[in-house]
């Protein structure tokens, strides 16, 4: 694995950004970040790999750097977070509301 540079804030965060295994595997990019504007955290990120997008949790991050992102998940677990869902209702209920509004950010709003 490459420099990951300084630790930043999700703030910082830019599309694209290499996103990491605990293990230092490469399981995606970052395709977006849910946070309320102005928030001091984030609620989630949105990651896109080769099967599609996936749903990391904030608790679920270990570490923000400049040039990646680390989970705190190995790598089959991350390949099998969950995807952005439509009805949230299908997803755990303690992440339902992260997984809607990774949904409408998605989807624009609808």
């Amino acid at each position: 694995m490459t420099d990951l540079g300084s630790p930043v804030s999700y703030l910082t965060l830019q599309k694209g950004t290499p996103v990491f295994s605990r293990q230092h595997d490469q399981v995606g990019t970052l395709h977006v970040v849910v946070a309320d504007d102005g928030a001091d955290a984030f609620d989630a990120l949105v990651i896109a790999e080769d099967e599609g997008l996936r749903v990391a949790l904030a608790e679920e991050v270990e570490s923000i750097h400049e040039s990646a992102i680390v989970l705190a998940l190995d790598t089959k677990t991350c390949h099998r977070l969950p995807v952005p869902e439509a009805d949230p209702e299908a997803a755990q209920a303690s992440a339902r509301e992260r997984l809607r509004r990774a949904w409408e950010h998605l989807t624009g709003g609808s």
